[in-house]
């Protein structure tokens, strides 16, 4: 018998990333860090220069944290207590934007701040692995959790019956990053733990 399921992101939305990733550039790797938005292309300077990074070496610094730092994440406040209560009336999976040898690290990392659930990995928009996830478990309903309006836009095209829930937890980028909901791709944007909660419990339960 099928269950409801939640899909839920896990960067700003379960844990913390940009945060740890600043403190990390700027005290170990001579990096500058200012994120307005998501544009990570204008956010990182050499320190010594002020010279933006290449793509190239943004990318590396993100692999290299990945790779090596994701302990630093800490919850989100509220996520991990939200995401447990949800997983007594649903089934609870987590699809992330990490490169597929990073999915056991993922799955270990949320494991120990006390959050056990199956891990996706994905590149580019969600849509199409949503789709995917939702052909393998045939729920009762189906809600997705992201910080990304472009990741709420490709569910909604793909698979519209979706109810989608655009959450971004993390204060120092949520004011800056385009609304999902201002868009017509979420139902609605709540970025806080305590507050998404009973709006999810209720969309589950109807």
């Amino acid at each position: 018998m099928t269950r409801p399921l939640i899909i839920s992101d896990c960067d700003e939305v379960l844990l913390h990333m940009v945060a740890p990733f600043k403190d990390w550039l700027e005290e170990s790797q001579g990096v500058s860090f200012h994120l307005e938005g998501h544009n990570f292309a204008e956010a990182l300077r050499w320190q010594a220069s002020g010279e933006l990074l290449a793509p190239p070496d943004i990318w590396r610094m993100l692999r290299s944290f990945f790779d090596n730092e994701m302990d630093s994440q800490k919850p989100i406040a509220g996520a991990v207590e939200g995401i447990n209560t949800l997983a007594e009336k649903a089934d609870v999976v987590i699809l992330t934007n990490l490169v597929d040898h990073h999915r056991d690290a993922r799955a270990e990392q949320l494991a120990k701040v006390g959050i056990n659930a199956r891990v996706f990995t994905n590149q580019g928009p969600k849509g199409p692995a949503l789709k995917a996830i939702i052909d393998e478990y045939a729920p009762t309903r189906a809600l997705f959790i992201d910080d990304l309006a472009q990741h709420h836009a490709s569910v909604a095209e793909i698979t519209p019956h979706v109810t989608r829930l655009h959450l971004c937890g993390e204060p120092m980028i949520a004011h800056a990053i385009d609304c999902a909901h201002k868009a017509g791709h979420a139902e609605a944007r709540i970025d806080r733990w305590d507050e998404a909660l009973p709006w999810l419990l209720e969309r589950l339960e109807d």
